[in-house]
């Protein structure tokens, strides 16, 4: 018996990442929550013919508590779309809040859940939910993903567009670091080697800008109606999915997260740590303890980061990821600070 929770179902991301785990197998039962038009998401999914019960939930009559007790997985997309021009820093002001209160929720109703952050900017939300959690005392940093997948995503999309006889479902590519802009690394050297050696360095350099930003792409594309929904969709769906087969103990699973790494028992936690902050970062800049890397995942979540990945980075790339970590450190301050001013 598992129980899916998707808070903020209602929305661009929502709605097709809510149909998704309507479909998915592990899942029995679908919880959603947002503050206006669930009701109909609910209905009508809930006319699909899978084995998986629907649950919609508004604000009002307790429907957050409802949406979160019980739940195995939690998954966050709520909060409001980058529109043309905004950068996910402009977005935190508004998100924030909302991150913010639906955490409480998740310390008060769902303490031992999975919990998967989509909403923007990663970078700053992901810390927010932790120190949430902290201060309930229920905070495990195996429980805790900051969904960089998209990244990931696009990363093989679009060096499969450069490849001579490869499509994007050959490749496996890690993207370092954190989910906006620069603080985004694509690791292409060892995952498309083949391909990546035979670009120019301004091709590189081209196919790496376009990972970091390909989002304005599709704000671009929409004239102003909306970002990234479905491909961000199919990005949470993936890592959730991982994750719950994971839990029902599929073996040797690896996917990518902004992972927590200070204090905590995960292996290799600590060894990431330390080459993190003594080998990339500036030495005037505070801690960098969330980064984007792959994991092993298990019942447990995550069970251990794949963090030798860092030692093996090209000198380019080494170059890139110096730069992500010098935004790194104030994105995840301005979310702990958040906090500590609430």
């Amino acid at each position: 018996m598992v129980k899916v929770t998707v808070c903020g179902a209602a929305g661009g991301i929502g709605q097709p990442l809510s149909l998704m785990f309507k479909l998915n197998p592990y899942v029995t039962t679908l919880a959603l929550y947002d503050v206006v038009n669930v009701p109909g998401v609910g209905k009508d999914l809930s006319h699909i013919d899978t084995d998986t019960k629907l649950e919609s939930y508004l604000p009002e009559n307790d429907g957050l508590e409802k949406a979160l007790t019980g739940s195995d997985l939690v998954i966050i997309p709520a909060g409001v779309p980058r529109k043309p021009g905004m950068t996910r820093d402009d977005l935190f002001a508004i998100n924030a809040g909302i991150i913010r209160d639906l955490a409480n929720g998740i310390a008060q109703f769902a303490p031992s859940a999975f919990v998967l952050v989509i909403s923007n900017p990663v970078n700053s939300t992901v810390p927010i939910v932790a120190e949430i959690l902290k201060k309930n005392n229920v905070f495990n940093p195996q429980k805790l993903f900051g969904v960089t997948t998209l990244d990931c995503v696009r990363a093989n999309t679009f060096v499969a567009e450069l490849s001579k006889d490869k499509e994007a479902s050959a490749f496996d590519t890690r993207v370092l670091g954190g989910h906006s802009g620069e603080t985004i690394v694509p690791v292409f050297s060892q995952s498309a080697p083949e391909v990546y050696k035979e670009l120019s360095d301004e091709q590189k350099a081209a196919l790496v800008h376009r990972v970091q930003f390909g989002g304005d792409e599709v704000v671009k594309a929409k004239n102003g109606a909306g970002s990234a929904t479905l491909s961000m969709a199919y990005a949470g769906y993936k890592l959730g999915h991982a994750l719950l087969a994971a839990i029902n103990d599929t073996p040797n699973i690896i996917e990518s997260t902004f992972v927590y790494l200070k204090d905590s028992k995960i292996k290799g936690a600590a060894e990431a740590f330390k080459y993190i902050n003594e080998k990339l970062k500036d030495s005037d800049s505070s801690d960098v303890d969330f980064f984007a890397l792959p994991v092993v995942l298990s019942s447990n979540g995550i069970e251990e980061i794949k963090w030798d990945i860092l030692e093996k980075v090209d000198a380019k790339e080494t170059e890139l990821l110096k730069i992500a970590t010098g935004q790194l450190s104030k994105n995840i301050a301005k979310g702990t600070a958040f906090i500590a001013g609430n």
